[in-house]
């Protein structure tokens, strides 16, 4: 093992053991204690992760958004964020020919993932460079039955495509992630509040810290397991950048230790 990965692991396990002795808990304990749901209990009960065609685990759900379709389809065309194409063989080739080219494709689909059962119902993406190989994007599900404040909630996985590649469990072509997942989590509410769209930003539980998981294409990513929560404007007035409502004492102990540990 190398002396960074030795380091690496010596501060995970420094964190655990400060985290454990400071609330007094046994280790299998600890996870619960970072629960919280306390600004919207109804979002417990949504899956925590997106699923591939053949059932694999992907991407962990760490976006909700409050809003009407039409103010979500306002809200990110305000951001700079367009929607993603549809997957079909059209689509396919135009993504293809960006990447091979260096061109640009700034509505090129994405992987279908499933929740609740179902493909995306909607998909955004923000094209970074000359071609569609990296890019910022977002898929987003309207859950179903469930409202907050009268309004529908979407939930979805924020990743950034860091390349084009192969998968690495299968020989068919990907995007592989950055592994810093909520940074793609933080840069759409960030985008969202800069274009005037948000009228409040909370957060709640999501899959919980993951150090090294991998989504179904085999790439890894690390989070500290909160899901970001943008109450959208409603009829896309703007909105001056809100206040994060303040996570519970634990939490927060908990988010400075995960920072502690990515520096």
């Amino acid at each position: 093992m190398s002396g960074g990965l030795q380091l690496r692991w010596a501060r995970v396990a420094l964190a655990a053991l400060v985290l454990v002795v400071a609330i007094g808990l046994t280790p299998a304990m600890v996870p619960r204690a970072f629960v919280h749901y306390e600004h919207a209990p109804e979002l417990q009960s949504v899956p925590k992760q997106t699923e591939n065609a053949h059932r694999i685990s992907a991407d962990p759900v760490n976006v909700a958004l409050v809003g009407t379709e039409p103010e979500v389809l306002n809200a990110f065309q305000r951001a700079g964020w367009p929607r993603a194409e549809p997957l079909s063989w059209r689509s396919r080739i135009a993504i293809a020919r960006s990447v091979l080219r260096h061109s640009p494709d700034s509505t090129a689909p994405v992987s279908p993932l499933f929740l609740f059962g179902r493909v995306e119902d909607l998909a955004f993406e923000r094209e970074v460079g000359p071609s569609a190989s990296q890019r910022h994007h977002i898929r987003l599900w309207e859950v179903p039955g469930l409202s907050l404040d009268g309004r529908p909630v979407w939930v979805g996985d924020a990743t950034y495509d860091l390349r084009a590649g192969i998968s690495h469990r299968g020989l068919h072509p990907t995007h592989h992630i950055a592994r810093d997942i909520d940074a793609e989590r933080d840069t759409v509410l960030a985008n969202l509040a800069a274009a005037g769209q948000l009228a409040g930003r909370f957060e709640v539980t999501g899959i919980g810290p993951r150090i090294g998981a991998r989504n179904a294409e085999g790439d890894k990513y690390d989070t500290d397991g909160e899901m970001a929560v943008g109450i959208l404007s409603p009829g896309n007035a703007p909105q001056p950048p809100p206040e994060k409502l303040p996570d519970p004492p634990l939490v927060r102990f908990k988010n400075s230790i995960w920072r502690m540990l990515k520096r």
